[in-house]
């Protein structure tokens, strides 16, 4: 899936080097470093110069504060890097780099095209669902009914599966398979614990900010690829013709127009949503650009404000996680927050924290997560998040 910057927020950058991108794909080495691959750069950061003051002002303050002190330091082009929850007040997993090395975007290196290896340990793989399939869909009526009762308009529910393996999951090898399956999107591998990383691919953009130019991307409403040509193409008309799927994006659509417009004195959303592929769902996608009001709004201002939109957690917000609450049985930590980076100027990329899994060890806890509204069909959205998981699933070996 590929989410492009307008012209006038890009900045030209040096020529390609074929090798260059994929090189950073290559070297990542888990514990040690954060990577991500947008559709405009790749970074490779290592260490932790710096890390996030805890205490209770807002993060865009002590973010901003972090990097304006590390360049009076003497750092000419100080970056954070990181991931924060989707609980806004949740522990950000955010720090400044020792060190940071920059590539063009992955979608640009032509190697990236050459095959990743095939998973080796495929068939090692225990899997266990949390919730079951079956509690799964008897959360998704419940919250029909409550949204039927008039109670909220959507609400977004997840469910994980937990994968234990006979050995300690290859992250390298994982995050190589999930930047060339999908290299136009969001590759992310950031520690997220002590012994834990967060690796994932989004779809979604959330915000990014070049100068004073602001673009959204948010996607809801989806459907399953299909391997048949022509069953493919049918489920992606039959996407932009569902009622139930236009509704639930004009919802998100809504959200990020009424979060964004007080920073803009210009703002152009679409009238009608367009249709953007990953390898395995198709999804209804706005893109959304802004003129920034203020030049000191940052990209982490801008995605502070839309965080979290409809899309994955529901409206209104405060009785969606409610029933959040009530219908998952686990805490969702940093999958449906944000990762992405921020420079001291205020320009970043902030992306939705999805198609993504928690690594400790030899264990896996991936998530996936589907909209309710008032006409969902509960196993339809069973269904569409067994889709979802596909994407992980496929860069591990294992199956569902």
């Amino acid at each position: 899936m590929t989410t492009f910057l307008p012209e006038t927020a890009a900045t030209p950058g040096p020529a390609v080097v074929p090798g260059e991108a994929t090189a950073l794909l290559d070297a990542y080495r888990p514990g040690t470093d954060r990577f991500l691959a947008t559709p405009r750069l790749t970074l490779l950061c290592t260490g932790a110069a710096a890390e996030l003051a805890e205490d209770d002002r807002p993060v865009t303050e002590r973010v901003q504060e972090l990097l304006d002190a590390r360049r009076l330091a003497g750092d000419p082009e100080p970056i954070v890097v990181g991931a924060l929850p989707f609980d806004p007040s949740g522990r950000p997993a955010l720090v400044v780099p020792e060190t940071v090395r920059r590539a063009p975007a992955l979608r640009e290196d032509p190697l990236i095209a050459l095959p990743a290896p095939e998973p080796s340990d495929g068939g090692g793989w225990h899997v266990r669902e949390v919730p079951a399939a079956a509690d799964y869909r008897d959360a998704v009526a419940a919250a029909v009914d409550r949204i039927n009762a008039g109670e909220l308009s959507k609400v977004v529910l997840a469910r994980t599966l937990e994968l234990t393996g006979p050995q300690d999951a290859d992250l390298p090898a994982m995050l190589g398979r999930l930047a060339r399956r999908d290299p136009g999107g969001y590759t992310f591998a950031v520690p997220s614990g002590p012994r834990t990383t967060l690796v994932g691919a989004s779809p979604e953009l959330l915000v990014a900010r070049s100068g004073g130019v602001l673009v959204a991307n948010p996607l809801a409403g989806s459907t399953p690829r299909s391997a048949d040509l022509a069953e493919d193409v049918r489920r992606a008309a039959a996407l932009l013709e569902s009622a139930k799927d236009i509704h639930e994006h004009a919802v998100v659509v809504d959200a990020v127009r009424a979060a964004l417009a007080p920073f803009c004195t210009e703002l152009d959303v679409p009238e009608r949503p367009t249709l953007v592929r990953t390898a395995t769902m198709w999804h209804l996608s706005t893109t959304v650009t802004g003129r920034i009001a203020d030049p000191g709004t940052t990209a982490l201002d801008l995605a502070s404000a839309l965080h979290p939109t409809p899309a994955v957690c529901g409206t209104p917000d405060d009785t969606a996680r409610r029933v959040i609450a009530d219908s998952e049985p686990f805490d969702r930590g940093l999958y449906t927050g944000m990762v992405g980076w921020q420079d001291a100027d205020g320009d970043g990329e902030w992306v939705v924290t999805l198609r993504c899994a928690e690594a400790e060890g030899a264990t896996l806890r991936l998530f996936a997560g589907a909209g309710v509204v008032g006409d969902s069909s509960p196993q339809a959205e069973t269904d569409e998040t067994g889709a979802k998981f596909r994407t992980f699933l496929n860069a591990v070996g294992a199956t569902l």
